[in-house]
């Protein structure tokens, strides 16, 4: 019976101790550094799963609550507001407390909010509950390229990748469908549940798996860098909104702008300044990352903003049903699923670089086509055009993080990689806006019958393919100065 129960002590043990990684190293060997990653792949699409399905229960939340559309809005703007400003202090966080605790931290917080959530029987406590989520999500969404860039060799480093992105497609690709499920089944409080299983499978492999941090100097934080920061980015999603609603020339819209470069002024002032600023500006003088930073907003635009405006064009403009509209992006999803872990391999073998802009390439391509082809595409057509787009997507997304953080120094990691994910993320806020406002800008000019809808979404079009143009020029520039 001892040598039975050995084993589950030794077990239960280790769950509550932290072991050094040189313990887990001795353990596991060469597959370590992979389970790692499964255990940061776990946090991270827990928290894309809070993304992607909660849209699925608008109308469910209008219902029960007796509310409109842009009040149960703010619980889909202020997850994805705090997502943007959580990635902020998480490098300090790293430094402060190590992956260990803030991933433990992070996932735990995701967990009770979501629980929290589900219970919720007022509407501002629901968001407020979507604020923790979205802060934790936040958190965790740098630390699987920290994975990969860390406790990878350059050789592997693709095929980590890979592996990491093409776990993060299948979370967004399933949680629409899996919610809607859910909510028909069991209403609007399932679809808080969804991410449960995976924070619980990240708590327990995390606990038995992730190393003990090792001590490092402490310094203070910059509150004043993040609460610049964070103002300033709140003053540009509310200047977005204020676009959507009121026009650019609205007084409050206008007001909204220059408050946001007014707080962006201050902070690069600021940051300028201090030894230990929130975001180094120093990082910007590598070449790579600059340009990879500018490469991730614009990205992060066009595909926000794409997977906004191309099934809306399908239904507003084509007139296909959801169902129709859905079955039409289906090869493009398999498309993307297939292109990203050969596309992670071929990163170890030519440089992630030249992968980037080819997969820009594709992508601003697919995007023009559209605009080419607006007035009169056809099934077949259709279903090539973005199955080209999503093959570029799947050559991004396993190369750029390894193109912009492969040249810098170990102990600058950590906060190159917060801020490429803020960028992305920022970016792709602004594109779903500035795309929908830019096609019924068009649509006041041509007109909301079919000939004028197809020729303002074909121009919207054109607009994404001029932002992936410019993004190409800037991966075309990365290096390593």
């Amino acid at each position: 019976m001892s040598t039975m129960s050995s084993p589950i002590r030794d077990l239960t043990r280790d769950l509550f101790r932290a072991l050094p990684a040189e313990t887990h190293t001795q353990r596991h060997g060469g597959r370590y550094k992979w389970m790692v990653l499964i255990v940061a792949s776990l946090g991270t699409i827990a928290g894309v799963l809070s993304t992607t399905s909660f849209n699925v229960a608008v109308p469910a939340l209008m219902r029960d609550f007796a509310l409109g559309q842009e009040q149960v809005q703010w619980a889909i703007t202020g997850f994805m507001a705090a997502m943007t400003v959580g990635m902020l202090p998480t490098p300090w966080l790293l430094d402060r407390f190590g992956f260990r605790r803030l991933f433990l931290g992070a996932v735990l917080m995701m967990l009770l909010a979501s629980v929290a959530g589900a219970l919720a029987t007022h509407f501002p406590y629901l968001v407020f509950t979507r604020v923790v989520q979205g802060l934790a999500a936040g958190m965790l969404q740098p630390l699987g390229p920290l994975v990969v860039m860390r406790s990878f060799p350059p050789g592997v480093q693709g095929r980590a990748s890979g592996a990491l992105s093409f776990s993060l497609v299948l979370a967004p690709a399933v949680a629409p469908a899996l919610g809607g499920v859910l909510l028909d089944r069991y209403g609007w409080p399932a679809i808080f549940l969804l991410n449960l299983p995976f924070c619980v499978l990240a708590v327990g492999s995390a606990l038995y798996l992730l190393p003990r941090a090792e001590a490092a100097p402490r310094h203070g934080f910059d509150w004043w860098g993040l609460a610049l920061l964070t103002a300033g980015t709140l003053a540009l999603i509310e200047s977005v909104a204020s676009l959507q609603h009121s026009g650019l020339l609205a007084p409050w819209t206008l007001a909204q702008l220059a408050l946001a470069a007014g707080l962006l002024a201050c902070f690069v002032r600021h940051a300028q300044r201090v030894k230990k600023p929130l975001i180094s500006l120093g990082l910007f003088r590598h070449r790579s990352f600059a340009m990879g930073t500018t490469v991730a907003f614009a990205y992060g635009f066009g595909l926000y903003a794409s997977t906004y405006l191309i099934p809306v064009f399908l239904q507003n403009a084509l007139g296909f049903g959801a169902a129709a509209a859905g079955m039409v992006l289906v090869p493009a999803g398999l498309a993307l699923a297939a292109t990203i872990p050969p596309a992670g391999r071929l990163a170890d073998k030519v440089s992630p670089q030249w992968i980037t802009v080819a997969g820009l390439a594709c992508f601003g391509l697919s995007f023009l086509l559209f605009a080419l082809l607006a007035k009169g595409i056809g099934h077949g057509e259709l279903i090539f055009v973005t199955v080209l787009g999503r093959v570029g997507l799947g050559m991004i997304m396993p190369a750029l993080n390894l193109a912009t953080l492969r040249h810098l120094e170990p102990h600058q990691l950590s906060q190159s990689s917060a801020v490429i994910s803020y960028a992305r993320q920022l970016g792709g806020m602004l594109g779903i806006a500035v795309a929908a406002v830019f096609v019924a800008w068009r649509e006041s000019v041509y007109g909301t019958v079919v000939p004028g809808v197809l020729t303002a979404y074909a121009q919207g079009f054109l607009l994404l393919a001029g932002v992936f143009a410019l993004a190409l020029v800037a991966a075309c520039r990365m290096g390593k100065r």
